[in-house]
C-alpha cells in the first residue's frame, strides 16, 4: 500500500479540486469535501456523495446540512499502484461523487466515461 499521510493525501485532494471544469465547480452549493480513512460499513467504495442533488433541489430547504463528498484515503491508498495512479484515481473519484450531486445516476456516470 502506498505510504500517504492524511496531510499529504488532503492536499492531493485540493489540488484535484483545482483540476475539476468550472462549469462543474459553479454548480457546487453548500457540499463540503472530507476525508476520511474508510466506510463505517468497511467496504472498499473510494468515495460517497451524501445529500440533495441537484434534482432533489426542489426538496433542500434553508438551513439545510450542507451535502458531503467524502474520499476515502485508506481504500484509494490500497486501490493505487503509485503516485501518479492515485491522483488520478482521486480526480476520478471527485469527478464520480460531483456527478452524484449533479443528479447523475451511476448508469449515467459510466456512459459518460466520469467513473
Amino acid at each position: 500500500m502506498l505510504d500517504v499521510s492524511r496531510d499529504e493525501f488532503e492536499a492531493l485532494v485540493s489540488d484535484g479540486l483545482d483540476t475539476l471544469a468550472e462549469e462543474m465547480l459553479d454548480k457546487l452549493d453548500n457540499v463540503i469535501f472530507l476525508v476520511e480513512d474508510r466506510p463505517e460499513d468497511g467496504s472498499d467504495t473510494l468515495g460517497l456523495y451524501e445529500g440533495f442533488s441537484l434534482a432533489e433541489r426542489e426538496a433542500y430547504g434553508f438551513g439545510e446540512e450542507p451535502d458531503r463528498i467524502t474520499l476515502f484515503r485508506l481504500n484509494l491508498l490500497e486501490h493505487c499502484d503509485d503516485h501518479e495512479h492515485l491522483v488520478e484515481e482521486i480526480r476520478v473519484t471527485l469527478v464520480h461523487e460531483v456527478a452524484h450531486f449533479l443528479g447523475l445516476s451511476e448508469e449515467r456516470i459510466h456512459e459518460l466515461g466520469w467513473g
